[in-house]
């Protein structure tokens, strides 16, 4: 099977090729979370990493020449402008590249028959529900990133398998642990958010959902996350207690506090139904996924 990922150079990115090499992530676990012989399944996979140094999504040519050379039968398509605040103002570079740039990757992959998973936010979601979003309701993205992945979603063809996550973190990038670990090096006392809710996901457990959603050519919307749910507060407070450090040193403060360009949702909290209807056991609490990722980054492995 040929396989073609899209922002394979981010922290998702690097676990999927992990993944579909038979690798474990770092932080992660054989990928076998939703498959009992694991995404492999007896197939063999030929990738091809792209990311905007070989293929720029929002260039329609150069995808399509992509495409038309490799001729993937599976595309994981996980580029996209992620910086949540600088879509604010960087209105059609977010369009250009997860709403527009999803129409030429999902163009090409029609091209040449593959299949095509498209991982989008929790963001498209406006924070008002007073329980956990399932894959039915009804989005209403309040932040110009939510609305662009949402642009990306609508270009999806009938069959695609749209992937929501939140939360993200990994071995590799920039992320909330690498940012709380840096943090509770220095001294004094920390504050973050206590009124955001989501659900925390680590890229080497998702990265095995999304290779098992996109190998079984699984069609529509799923919610993938860890499973539980907490804030920025409490997370951080888990990453200090991770590493031995004393979790009262970070202090709450509420989103009024601490505003940003962008509005965040204060419920996005994902509710997994569709896996879980369709059989597929949940991926673990987040509190394993954290204390896997701490001591891989804490381990002198990681750094060599």
């Amino acid at each position: 099977m040929r396989v073609l990922i899209t922002g394979a150079d981010g922290q998702l990115g690097r676990d999927l090729q992990d993944c579909l090499a038979g690798l474990v992530p770092v932080g992660g676990r054989r990928c076998s979370l939703l498959a009992p012989e694991g995404p492999m399944k007896g197939l063999s996979y030929e990738v091809l990493g792209t990311d905007i140094g070989n293929m720029k999504v929002d260039d329609r040519d150069s995808v399509q020449t992509t495409f038309a050379t490799f001729k993937p039968d599976l595309v994981l398509h996980g580029g996209a402008i992620t910086a949540v605040d600088a879509c604010e103002t960087e209105i059609d570079l977010a369009y250009a590249v997860n709403g527009l740039g999803t129409r030429n990757v999902a163009e090409a992959a029609q091209s040449v028959g593959a299949h095509l998973l498209y991982v989008s936010t929790d963001y498209v979601f406006d924070g008002t529900s007073d329980r956990p979003y399932r894959e039915w309701d009804a989005p209403n993205p309040q932040s110009v990133y939510g609305r662009s992945k949402l642009a990306g979603e609508r270009e999806c063809p009938t069959g695609s398998t749209i992937v929501r996550t939140s939360g993200v973190c990994g071995a590799h990038g920039k992320n909330m642990v690498k940012t709380a670990l840096r943090l509770a090096e220095g001294e004094g006392n920390l504050t973050f958010v206590s009124d955001q809710h989501f659900s925390p996901t680590f890229t080497a457990d998702l990265a095995a959902a999304i290779v098992t959603l996109g190998t079984d050519r699984r069609p529509g919307i799923f919610h993938v996350t860890n499973s539980g749910a907490t804030t920025w507060w409490g997370f951080v407070r888990a990453v200090l207690e991770a590493v031995g450090d004393d979790p009262e040193r970070v202090h709450p403060i509420t989103t009024a506090e601490y505003p940003l360009p962008a509005p965040r949702p204060a419920n996005s909290v994902l509710d997994n139904m569709a896996l879980r209807l369709s059989g597929l056991p949940p991926l673990p609490d987040w509190q394993d996924g954290l204390s896997r990722l701490v001591t891989a980054l804490t381990s002198e492995e990681a750094y060599r």
